[in-house]
């Protein structure tokens, strides 16, 4: 297939082959929570992370497109749905008692996401052009995710080149950095080191029954009927389609005027996202009708099987040929801030006797923000963390956009023009 590509600049699948590739991706998901589910190897890497890596293989042997509206459709559709079902338990009662901690861990990563910037801006600013404006560009990123990094690239008026160039050598460091996320907390050199509570109450409880895995048990077979999933399904539509139509609305009512400052523009670009009124509204809705809530059955495993999904489409930018001839020093640029983010939250954490499970997932919700934050919880079967994880990355909303503007101005007197 690699010699093939040699000649035939193509993917097997077309980026226009809808139906093959969907099924390649539920393929991908499915087989990866099959192995998570069978094999103690499996599980120890988990199944998010052997869906990542079957994308990542598929794409870089030319198998199937960087991109394509099949992923978009997964990221604008497919993931409200499920993140609207994985809240319907988020009773505000049982929350703010874990909120905290995640809150801490996230600051403590945010640091560290601006001392990787800094060691990364002395040790490449002879070697990259316009490397304050990509200083900028990633402090806001790898402080809540893209929101902010688009916010900022726009109001730099960053041209099209530098962003095209920025996003292939960001899209392989994430995947490569969500895969070393996810194994993390279920390693033996991390666990001997780290408080581990959500890891070790999993552990707890085992392999029961003729399950292979704790992943197998814990997701064992429930009793969900066919009107449990009709109402589980309509709930989360009506969720996610409401808060899409008064984020729109949102956007629109608190625009800035043209030419205003970046904190005119704020409320505009906070409460006109899709996901912070996503996640407002769950969260109200499942506090005030928990019983309601509480007693629809499969969301769970809704949710979680979509999310799987997500982690699947994830890897699909990952195209290593790309990094390599188009942007390797971007690639190395963006891997020291991703890594030095990890491992200063890791270093700090340690030292502050915070526990593994919320500093990776506080980690995940600097660099990928408050949907991918999510998403790990769910996959690692830290349900406690999912609402913390997306209240952080929200956070990260908020505070990401004006401290990457601040690291432009700060860092671009050091340039030599």
């Amino acid at each position: 297939m690699i010699l093939l590509g040699i000649f035939w600049s193509g993917t097997l699948v077309a980026a226009d082959d809808t139906w093959v590739l969907w099924t390649i991706i539920i393929v991908f998901a499915s087989a990866s929570i099959y192995f998570e589910h069978n094999y103690k190897w499996a599980e120890k890497l988990s199944g998010p992370v052997i869906g990542l890596i079957f994308a990542i293989a598929a794409v870089n042997l030319d198998i199937i497109p960087t991109s394509a509206d099949v992923y978009d459709t997964i990221w604008e559709y497919c993931i409200p749905i499920s993140v609207a079902m994985l809240l319907f338990r988020a009773n505000l009662k049982n929350i703010f008692k874990d909120t905290g901690k995640m809150f801490f861990c996230f600051n403590i990563g945010a640091a560290g996401t601006l001392v990787g910037v800094v060691i990364a801006f002395f040790l490449m600013k002879n070697f990259l052009p316009y490397i304050d404006l990509l200083a900028g560009m990633i402090t806001g990123a790898y402080i809540g995710g893209g929101v902010n990094l688009f916010a900022i690239a726009s109001s730099l008026k960053v041209s099209d080149t530098l962003m095209s160039a920025y996003v292939v050598a960001d899209n392989f460091v994430m995947a490569m950095a969500f895969l070393l996320l996810l194994w993390i907390p279920s390693s033996v050199f991390f666990k001997a080191r780290f408080r581990h509570p959500f890891q070790a109450r999993l552990e707890e409880k085992g392999v029961s029954g003729d399950a292979k895995t704790m992943a197998a048990s814990f997701w064992g077979r429930k009793e969900v009927s066919l009107l449990d999933i009709a109402m589980t399904v309509a709930t989360a539509f009506v969720i996610a389609t409401a808060s899409t139509k008064i984020a729109a609305w949102l956007k629109t009512a608190l625009a800035a005027p043209a030419g205003a400052d970046l904190w005119s523009a704020l409320p505009s670009m906070i409460f006109g996202n899709q996901f912070v009124i996503l996640t407002v509204t769950s969260v109200i809705l499942a506090t005030l009708f928990h019983k309601y809530f509480e007693g629809l059955k499969g969301a769970q495993e809704i949710g979680t099987f979509i999310i799987y999904t997500f982690f699947v489409v994830i890897g699909c930018p990952a195209l290593l040929k790309d990094v390599i001839f188009n942007a390797p020093l971007l690639f190395v640029f963006c891997g020291i801030v991703a890594f030095v983010n990890i491992g200063w939250t890791l270093f700090w954490g340690k030292l502050f006797r915070q526990n593994v499970e919320e500093l990776t997932v506080a980690s995940n919700a600097n660099l990928g923000g408050p949907s991918t934050a999510a998403a790990m919880a769910v996959a690692k079967g830290y349900s406690e963390l999912v609402i913390p994880g997306i209240l952080v990355g929200l956070w990260g909303y908020i505070i990401g956009t004006p401290l990457g503007l601040f690291m432009v101005q700060w860092l671009g007197q050091f340039m030599d023009r």
